[in-house]
């Protein structure tokens, strides 16, 4: 079907037509719910079930290097937008340079064995099929689309040969001169048909020319399936490595991606020895001191080293710190190694413990007065420690008391360089600079409608601060600055990532690592000039990384030594029903970062956040049946839902503001409330008049409002939103009483967060009733008890009686002697028809046997990503 400017297809508006693919015509389009570009591929024919489901199938791909699938039409597809040329229009220009087309070669590589592992192969890789960003982003496209089907619109090389009958015997699916043989005989294929394909598409960027030629398919197939390849026009260093892409008999060609750089002829650092990867049983030290030793004595001899340096091996070292352990931390890294790499902090049940890896004997010594702390960091010269709890503190490595430095409310990472230290002090908020001994904080970056700054480093010298800068509540459209300092002079280095730190390799070159979904990528930077040069490649796959907040579990020392977690950022949790007694019963066991567990009016159902396809989305669960339905998909971030009183719908947190779904997966998500802040639904009244929400505003961080609600069977209306409390600390989790005559919420004006209860509307009263920290309230529906959790996943129960207009608290009490996950700012449990909780509890371990106090040293990393760089190896 062809259509025009300003047609509608479904929900979302044709701006212009960009070409043609396999499947029919492709427009460039405007989603107006989300306020983002996407790609639509349309279909002469209509999709039948068997095509939706397989290609919701390749939606739950997630990788920085796939293109990713948004939404399934009846007859299109909506993708992602991606600016830029296609490979094959670069190379129509020419070879492209050894080492520029290696590092497109290796995002290729990364995506091909991202999609490998959860068993979808492409079956038509091509460089028609691969787009190249304008900052060196390499895109694959059409994952999975040969397989699904098509109809070509045009026969030659460039267009694939596919049928919507994808099963049939004889088959055949791709595009001729990038089949592999077992392909064109129309033979039944996996992975290895792409590793084929891979050889091809490299053969041709290295040399500018395709590799199979003919005056039509027939002769092209007949070369792919009986020639030869001739390579000799393949640069040595890569001849191997298409070579064994490139070997007729499946068996005998590359078996997986992972491969491929021990093909490349030189250039690779020398193996880590096989003692490096032992694990420390137990937690002994001396593995750990033994590795800071041998790095540091290298580093001396390094030192005396004439110019230029060689680079230092690549040095592994798998490291758990005991059973008692249990990493995890509500917002930002929670482990981080000391600048000069001897000391490791560690936040482990909501407290902090400082470990000396430089001496074998040491012990975990816990650092008093840190209970709930959050985004530890070391001075410059390691002896002391700076980290957000109801404020901004600092204590002695040694130990004693921590001091106050700065009041805060919801600081979004902290740098600290000679001696001053830069910070924001609130979730929304700008970067401040802020003297270390204590002092009046300074603004230091300014919001240019943006919605926060956060993880700044201090580059060395001081001079300038690199800092992440959050345009949407999806970090997926964060960016990268760097600011001089104190001219304020900002300038953008990267967009498409968060947590970007800076580390020097043994010749002292510089690097920018950032990370994106899950993989840390690095580029070279000059921090003299404070530019970026070449083009951004993956450095390391599976480093922990959370979505909600842009932080990664990622720590550098200055030697070049990586510390990281892989996994989930904040810990893999499983899903359990408890009751007072502390008997648990285990719903959903597969270790994952679920949050907001909320249950169902009815008490049938049980709503969650889950990334069970690879993405973060809303997921509901038949508590007997067991089944699931996905609400959301390809909508970036999705939290904090809740259920409508009658069940119907879905109230959440998007890119944009807030949205409601169908609870059934009948429809697709239609805005609420459309702001550029972020906004939390947390609460509806019995009758579903009304609606709270919490708002992270740019001056006064976390806000609760309430709003008229209208719930009809066409869906769910919102209307005027009214302030209900607003303050420069931070108000949040506002719930309304089973009688909608009052409201719990929490606040952290104490300094820490307690849990209060005001009239609804509001007449100027107010109750307390937490003790010692609390938050995230919950009333019981029998309307006689409210519960929170504590810091350290406590479940508290507080018995109340009403009086006129009047309440009245009894001390809280322990629910139970069991403990939640430690995800302090998000819901983690919510309350059963049958006295029981259903809540997020910290899984022992995960799928991979990696409990949840595995670290992961990697020495020399700098010289590694140095390596990678490397021109002329």
């Amino acid at each position: 079907m062809s259509l025009t400017p300003g047609a509608k297809l479904g929900p979302y508006e044709i701006l212009e037509a960009i070409g043609k693919g396999g499947m029919g015509e492709v427009y460039k389009a405007h989603d107006p719910r989300l306020r983002r570009d996407v790609a639509i591929k349309t279909s002469a024919e209509r999709f039948n079930e068997r095509f939706e489901r397989e290609a919701r199938a390749v939606a739950a791909l997630n990788h920085p290097n796939i293109c990713q699938i948004y939404d399934v039409g009846p007859n299109y597809l909506v993708m992602e937008y991606i600016e830029g040329p296609t490979l094959s229009e670069r190379i129509k220009e020419g070879a492209i340079p050894l080492e520029e087309a290696l590092l497109i070669a290796e995002q290729i590589a990364a995506a091909l064995e991202a999609a490998h592992e959860k068993t979808i192969t492409h079956r038509d890789l091509k460089p028609a099929n691969i787009k190249v960003r304008a900052d060196g982003t390499v895109k694959v496209l059409d994952f999975g689309l040969a397989k699904l089907g098509g109809t070509p619109v045009a026969p030659s090389e460039d267009s694939p040969t596919l049928s919507m009958a994808a099963t049939q015997a004889g088959m055949i699916l791709g595009t001729a001169g990038y089949m592999a043989p077992e392909q064109a005989k129309g033979k039944p294929v996996d992975k290895r048909a792409d590793i084929w394909a891979f050889g091809v598409v490299l053969y041709e960027m290295v040399t500018g020319h395709r590799l199979f030629k003919g005056e039509d398919m027939v002769e092209i197939l007949a070369a792919v399936v009986h020639g030869q390849p001739d390579l000799s026009a393949v640069p040595p260093r890569v001849r191997k490595l298409i070579a064994k892409c490139l070997e007729k008999d499946p068996k005998k060609r590359l078996r997986d991606m992972s491969g491929m750089e021990l093909l490349l002829e030189v250039g690779q650092a020398p193996a880590p020895d096989a003692s490096s990867k032992r694990p420390a049983a137990g937690f002994d030290l001396g593995w750990i001191a033994a590795g800071v030793a041998a790095a540091v004595a290298i580093g001396a001899v390094w030192m005396l080293w004439p110019k230029p340096k060689p680079l230092l091996p690549l040095t592994r070292l798998e490291v758990d710190l005991g059973e008692s352990v249990s990493l995890g931390a509500s917002i930002g890294p929670d482990v981080v190694i000391s600048p000069d790499g001897a000391r490791l902090l560690y936040i482990s049940n909501s407290r902090l413990y400082l470990v000396h890896l430089d001496q074998p004997q040491s012990t975990a010594m816990e650092l008093p007065g840190t209970v709930g702390a959050i985004m530890p960091t070391f001075s410059p010269d390691g002896n002391w420690i700076v980290f957000a709890q109801s404020s901004l503190k600092k204590i002695a490595a040694s130990g004693g008391a921590p001091q106050v430095i700065a009041s805060s409310s919801g600081v979004r990472g902290i740098s600290w360089e000679g001696d001053f230290i830069v910070a924001p002090l609130s979730a929304g908020a700008p970067l401040m600079k802020i003297p270390a001994a204590g002092g009046t904080p300074q603004t230091l970056t300014k919001l240019n409608g943006e919605t926060s700054h956060r993880w700044p480093q201090i580059l060395p010298g001081g001079k300038a601060v690199l800092l992440t800068v959050q345009n949407s509540s999806s970090f997926d459209t964060a960016s990268i600055d760097v600011q001089s300092m104190p001219e304020g002079v900002r300038k953008n280095l990267i967009h498409g990532g968060s947590f970007g730190r800076y580390v020097e390799a043994s010749d002292g070159t510089g690097y920018l690592t950032y990370v994106s979904r899950g993989t840390l990528f690095a580029v070279p930077f000059d921090a003299g000039k404070l530019e970026i040069s070449g083009t951004p490649t993956p450095v390391l796959e599976g480093v922990s990384y959370n979505p909600t907040d842009g932080s990664a579990l990622i720590s550098y020392a200055r030697s070049g030594t990586l510390v990281y977690r892989s996994g989930t950022a904040g810990g893999t949790r499983v899903v359990r029903f408890m009751n007072a007694a502390g008997k648990a019963e285990t719903f959903l066991s597969r270790p994952d970062s679920y949050l907001y567990p909320r249950l169902s009016p009815d008490g049938q159902r049980l709503l969650i956040v889950a990334s069970e396809a690879g993405t973060q989305d809303l997921w509901v669960y038949d508590l007997k049946g067991g089944r699931s339905t996905r609400l959301t998909i390809g909508l970036g971030a999705t939290f904090a839902p809740i259920w409508t009183p009658d069940g119907r719908y879905v109230l959440f947190q998007g890119t944009g503001g807030m949205f409601w779904t169908r609870s059934d997966g009948g429809s697709q998500p239609q805005p609420l409330i459309q702001s550029k802040n972020t906004q939390h639904p947390w609460s509806i009244t019995r009758d579903g008049k009304h609606f709270a929400y919490q708002e992270v505003s740019p001056t006064t961080s976390y806000d609760l409002w309430t709003a008229p609600l209208e719930i009809t069977n066409a869906g769910v209306k919102a209307g005027t939103p009214e302030k209900l409390l607003q303050s420069p600390r931070e108000e949040r989790h506002p719930s309304f009483s089973p009688d909608g005559r009052w409201i719990a919420y929490s606040t952290d004006e104490t300094g820490r967060y307690e849990v209060y209860v005001r009239a609804f509307p509001d007449t100027g009263g107010r109750w307390s009733v937490s003790v010692g920290g609390g938050h995230y309230p919950l009333w019981s529906t029998n309307g006689k008890e409210l519960f929170y959790r504590t810091e350290d996943g406590q479940v508290m129960v507080a018995a109340y009686t009403t009086k006129g207009d009047a309440l009245a608290f009894d001390p809280p009490r322990k629910f139970s002697e069991q403990r939640l996950a430690p995800v302090v700012a998000n819901g983690t449990y919510d309350l059963m028809p049958d006295g029981r909780i259903v809540g997020l509890f910290p899984a022992e371990e995960t799928d991979t046997g990696r409990a949840q106090s595995h670290v992961t040293f990697l020495f020399n990393f700098a010289d590694e990503i140095r390596r990678r760089f490397s021109t002329g190896k």
